[in-house]
């Protein structure tokens, strides 16, 4: 083990059904993340260690990330689309491929050209209605997709995967990781050329559960959720580090002013961890 955390993950805030989206905003100096079943997104201060509702009903939000203007890009189950905030705006970025209403938006990343990219399974649409409303998957199949702005065009870049759900990019932008939380579940790469994926192949994935989200690091190690905590991967798969916690975690963030903290949403909880050296991007 190469020792990348230093001491043992520390329960922030409890009280979830089930926590997801965490994001460190580093002009607040908060994690915001959301309690999907119960259609609420909470933060958590780190000056005060206090946990507070910023929004309910929130329309099922998953996935966030911030884009290059530091503005909140972010997934919503409920409204089947990506949005972003701008002051107290929100605004529909995509909504809709080749006519057909998107699944339910899950997790985003935002690439250096302005570019986003998210993935779309149908958690949001499930007839339990736990995570969003009923509906149809209207465009038959559950795809990552890129979209860009700039142009308005909305690309399925994604097209060979069950359930596609977290998603992060190599530092220099080369790779897209891509988890597949379906019957099969697995972790696939893809090499991005001209603003799409070729080359898809499984990586060895985490021994215990399934990947559900995951960061990549500034030497291009990928910090997965598990059933058991976060593994640490390198690219090629091999674990680097374990973090033990008691509850299945769904996905990370590194936060902090010097990225020094690794925030884990997980079941009904947000834990973190301080890292052993800094390796954050995001």
């Amino acid at each position: 083990m190469t020792h990348l955390v230093a001491g043992e993950p520390e329960r922030l805030f409890t009280g979830a059904e089930w926590t997801e989206g965490p994001l460190w905003l580093p002009d607040t100096g908060r994690v915001r993340f959301s309690d999907i079943p119960n259609d609420r997104v909470l933060e958590y201060d780190a000056a005060t260690g206090r946990t507070d509702v910023h929004a309910e009903p929130a329309g099922f939000q998953n996935g966030r990330i911030l884009d290059r203007q530091g503005r909140v890009v972010r997934c919503s189950h409920g409204n089947r689309r990506v949005e972003r905030e701008t002051g107290r705006t929100v605004e529909v970025l995509v909504d809709s491929w080749e006519g057909h209403r998107l699944n339910s938006p899950n997790d985003v990343v935002v690439a250096r050209d302005g570019t986003v990219w998210f993935t779309d399974p149908p958690y949001g649409i499930q007839p339990s209605g736990r995570e969003g409303y009923p509906g149809e998957m209207e465009y038959g199949g559950c795809y990552v997709f890129r979209y860009d702005e700039t142009t308005g065009v909305l690309d399925a870049v994604v097209t060979d995967m069950d359930h596609p759900n977290g998603l992060a990019f190599s530092p220099d932008e080369s790779v897209l990781y891509v988890a597949d939380t379906g019957e099969n579940s697995k972790l696939r790469a893809y090499d991005v050329e001209g603003g799409g994926c070729v080359n898809g192949r499984d990586i060895p994935t985490v021994p215990v559960g399934a990947v559900d989200g995951l960061r990549v690091d500034g030497v291009g190690n990928l910090w997965c959720s598990a059933g058991d905590g976060v593994y640490v991967l390198d690219a090629r798969g091999r674990v680097l580090e374990h973090i033990a916690v008691p509850e299945v975690v769904s996905n990370v963030c590194f936060g902090g002013e010097q990225r020094q903290w690794l925030y884990m949403t997980a079941t009904t909880s947000l834990y973190r961890v301080r890292l052993g050296r800094r390796v954050g991007l995001s």
